[in-house]
């Protein structure tokens, strides 16, 4: 790993808050796991008692439908982060999580984080902070699954996974059937409608990253000119 833990978990905002004291404390729980592209990270249905920490790679946290379709519900690069619910409960994982490219992660095991909670209640607001947004962004999700086409979803999509990095960029890799699998559309779909938007100037797509061009085009759900 290029990067040091502490470096990793500075830069992420459920720990930005915590004094210098209890970083380092927190930091001195987290351990260094490495996965293979492909490799089955938690499993949907297995206990679970640690959360995760992405250094390095990318992962994809999926559900399975009885017919065996995979739906994605998001796809994570380095300095995102899952399970954390395994801290807080002791249900099984809500869903699987498999490694897009060779990964490097910090894993934090629910013991030691139910330690380390006692003494540090900043840690706790962080966690219900970070829990709250994503429950408000699964509220969105819904929303847009139910009252969006599949041109809305995804615009909305784009513009949600712009907003965890700087706000105009993606540069997490995304194949238009992993987008197809987040929507709930067909690649063709996909394909066409990322087609329209390149060509009417409201994205650019190259091999590093998807930019925004006219954010406020693609918020308004108006591809046409």
């Amino acid at each position: 790993m290029t990067r040091s833990p502490a470096d990793v978990l500075g830069a992420i905002p459920l720990f930005q808050n915590l004094g210098d004291e209890e970083s380092a404390a927190l930091v001195a729980l987290f351990r260094e796991r490495a996965y293979a592209r492909g490799a089955m990270i938690v499993s949907q249905g297995a206990p679970g008692d640690a959360m995760f920490v992405i250094a390095e790679g990318q992962v994809k946290v999926a559900v399975f439908s009885e017919d065996g379709r995979e739906v994605i519900l998001s796809v994570l690069g380095a300095g995102g982060f899952f399970g954390e619910m395994a801290l807080l409960d002791d249900e099984p994982r809500s869903a699987h999580v498999i490694a897009m490219t060779d990964a490097t992660l910090l894993q934090l095991r629910r013991e030691d984080f139910r330690a380390r909670l006692r003494s540090s209640p900043n840690l706790a607001v962080a966690l219900l902070r970070e829990l709250s947004r994503r429950l408000r962004r699964a509220d969105d999700t819904i929303t847009n699954m139910a009252l969006l086409d599949v041109n809305g979803r995804i615009a909305q999509l784009l513009l949600q996974l712009a907003r965890e990095e700087d706000g105009v960029r993606i540069t997490r890799k995304l194949t238009h059937a992993t987008i197809a699998q987040m929507v709930g559309a067909s690649r063709e779909t996909v394909s066409r409608t990322m087609k329209t938007l390149a060509d009417r100037g409201i994205i650019s797509v190259n091999r590093r990253e998807i930019l925004l061009l006219d954010p406020d085009r693609l918020r308004d759900g108006s591809p046409r000119d």
